[in-house]
């Protein structure tokens, strides 16, 4: 009996993808952590947004939990990448404890920027979603009251500042390129004397992501993205691959989560991972697709990335 021929299917794969050095960073100080201390180590918040990543590391002896006081006082803390309120660290050291914060250096960047205007006299404008870890690190690092969050431009709109020639602004580093650009548009237009970053704040991997998303879109009966509902950068590049011309897109943990039945006929797929998926998640999604299409494999590549981030002297 002859086998049913499989449909043949295009495979777009976006380079780059996955990991970014903050990512990777943050989970060897980790694996770094359990092995000079010993298991357990506690980890503040998930060391990143991903389940797969976070279980990996739950096996290997972290123990994750969301408040401080539910760490004991004679095993170490890590601080997660998103970064952290000053006052984490501060009552760490209040009790003695043993801690490496695993902030990402490119939203450290951020919190040095927002110092920076707090002491020249300015008004802060953070532009960010409400809630996010890494929104509240920030807005933390400063007395209450000296950043506004601003998160669309109706809210850009409204904002009364209390001088408007004494502002600044500073984003998120995992927001939409495009999103940002329209709120910034609109509080220039409203503040021309408003301080902008001297290097943009969202981070060259949530763009360079962005940026391979926007290629493979327009040629994508689909766009599925590996990620985690919580991981800010990887729903944004659903977003992003709806606007930018994919028929349709979906972010998914891994595999598993694919509805096979719903695909229909389609002819070419596009594949990405947010900044804190690992690329075995990749993998298995593409020989999921190989065990039901004859698959053909195109990288879509916008740029190389080559950025190292240096390890904590506690772990290094």
């Amino acid at each position: 009996m002859t086998a049913t021929p499989r449909p043949p299917l295009t495979i777009l794969r976006a380079a780059p993808r996955g990991f970014c050095a903050g990512v990777d960073r943050a989970i060897q100080i980790v694996e770094r952590a359990i092995e000079r201390f010993g298991a357990p180590v506690y980890v503040r918040h998930e060391i990143v947004h991903n389940r797969h990543v976070v279980e990996r590391l739950e096996a290997l002896g972290a123990v994750f939990v969301e408040e401080l006081d539910e760490c004991p006082t004679d095993r170490p803390v890590v601080f997660s990448a998103h970064g952290v309120a000053k006052a984490v660290p501060a009552e760490a050291k209040r009790r003695e404890m043993i801690y490496v914060d695993a902030t990402c250096p490119l939203v450290s960047k951020v919190h040095v920027e927002a110092e920076r205007h707090f002491a020249n006299g300015d008004e802060i404008i953070l532009i960010g979603h409400a809630g996010h870890p890494e929104v509240v690190g920030t807005m933390g690092q400063l007395p209450d009251g000296a950043i506004s969050l601003v998160e669309t431009v109706a809210d850009a709109e409204r904002f009364e500042p209390n001088d408007p020639s004494r502002i600044a602004f500073v984003t998120q580093t995992t927001l939409s390129v495009d999103d940002t650009s329209a709120i910034v548009q609109a509080l220039q237009a409203r503040f021309p004397d408003m301080k902008a970053p001297h290097k943009e704040d969202i981070c060259y991997a949530t763009t360079n992501r962005q940026a391979a998303v926007k290629a493979m879109a327009p040629r994508s009966d689909i766009v599925f993205v590996i990620g985690s509902p919580n991981s800010s950068n990887s729903v944004r590049l659903v977003e992003v691959a709806q606007r930018a011309g994919a028929r349709a897109a979906a972010l998914v943990s891994c595999a598993d989560d694919v509805d096979w039945s719903s695909l229909g006929s389609i002819r070419t797929v596009g594949i990405t991972a947010g900044a804190s998926a690992p690329e075995d998640l990749v993998e298995g999604l593409i020989e999921a697709f190989r065990t039901r299409f004859d698959v053909q494999l195109e990288d879509i590549r916008v740029t190389d990335e080559d950025v190292v981030f240096k390890l904590p002297r506690a772990v290094a």
